[in-house]
C-alpha cells in the first residue's frame, strides 16, 4: 500500500514558501529585465509605505550599491534582498554571502529593517528577529529530511545538521522603524526571507 507522509506546521506556515517564491521571482524578474533588485522593488512598492521604509532602510544600512570588500583569493561576494509582509508584519533583509572556490556559501551578514507597528518591548522584537535569521539559513543551507523506503533516513544532529556558532553570520543587524500603528506579529516575521534573500545572493553570484 502507498504510504504517505504527513505534513505539519513549520515556523512561520504558509509565509515560509509564500515569500522564497515570490522573492526569489522578483529578482528573476530584475535580471530579465536588466534591473537593480532594490530598484524594482521599489517601483513595485511604490504604493505600499510600509514596505518601502522597510526596504529603503534595510538597503541603506546594507549600503546597497557600494562595492563589498574583496574576499580571499579566489572567493566571490556579493548581495542578496527580499521584503514581504507576514502576520501584520512588514521585514525587509538584506544577505552579504560568499561563494568560496570549492564551491561552498556562507552568510557573512544580515541586515535586517522591521515594521511592526507599534514595538511594545524592542529587545524582544530584536531577539525574534535574530532567531527567526539563524533558523531560516540553517534551514536553507544545512537541514534537510529524506526518505528510503517510506522512512525517515535522518535520527539525530550528526545525519541532520544545523547551523552551527561557526557558520553563523559575523553580523546580524536589526533596525526597528518607529510607528504608532497597532503592535503585530513578531514572532515569525523574519524566518520567511531568508530563502530568497539567500537565493537572490546566490543567484548574483554564480548566474
Amino acid at each position: 500500500t502507498a504510504e504517505e507522509v504527513s505534513v505539519q506546521w513549520w515556523r512561520s506556515v504558509g509565509a515560509s514558501h509564500t515569500a522564497f517564491s515570490t522573492e526569489s521571482f522578483v529578482d528573476e524578474l530584475a535580471v530579465a529585465a536588466k534591473q537593480d533588485p532594490v530598484a524594482l522593488r521599489r517601483a513595485l512598492l511604490a504604493k505600499r509605505p510600509r514596505h518601502l521604509a522597510a526596504l529603503d532602510l534595510a538597503a541603506k544600512e546594507a549600503g546597497w550599491g557600494q562595492p563589498l570588500a574583496p574576499g580571499k583569493p579566489g572567493e566571490k561576494r556579493g548581495r542578496g534582498v527580499a521584503v514581504h509582509e507576514s502576520f501584520g508584519t512588514v521585514v525587509a533583509q538584506v544577505v552579504e554571502a560568499t561563494v568560496k572556490p570549492d564551491k561552498t556559501f556562507t552568510v557573512d551578514r544580515v541586515v535586517c529593517a522591521v515594521e511592526c507597528g507599534l514595538a511594545v518591548n524592542p529587545d524582544i522584537v530584536r531577539a525574534q528577529m535574530e532567531g527567526g535569521i539563524v533558523m531560516g539559513i540553517s534551514n536553507v543551507l544545512h537541514e534537510s529530511i529524506t526518505f528510503r523506503n517510506g522512512k525517515v533516513r535522518q535520527s539525530n544532529f550528526h545525519d541532520y545538521p544545523i547551523l552551527r556558532m561557526a557558520d553563523a553570520p559575523e553580523s546580524i543587524e536589526v533596525s526597528l522603524i518607529p510607528s504608532q500603528e497597532p503592535p503585530a506579529g513578531i514572532g515569525a516575521a523574519s524566518l520567511p526571507l531568508m530563502g530568497g534573500a539567500i537565493a537572490n545572493a546566490f543567484l548574483k553570484l554564480t548566474g
